[in-house]
């Protein structure tokens, strides 16, 4: 069975909508604060059973590893 990074990634959350291309295939969250959004990732990594990697960017992308 092979894999793609693509198949692995479940959600994006953000707090800048300029920062996601709009040909992204994965749902995008948008959060209006910083706390928002790290407690969006924290909710939708539970209920996706997921992992939350920040990338530094003000993105966090939750993977299913």
């Amino acid at each position: 069975m092979d894999i793609g990074i693509k198949d692995s990634i479940v959600a994006i959350v953000t707090t800048d909508r300029n920062s996601i291309s709009n040909y992204c295939s994965v749902p995008i969250f948008y959060a209006d604060t910083k706390e928002q959004k790290e407690s969006l990732a924290v909710n939708l990594s539970k209920i996706t059973m997921s992992a939350i990697h920040d990338l530094e960017n003000g993105c966090f992308v939750l993977i299913r590893h």
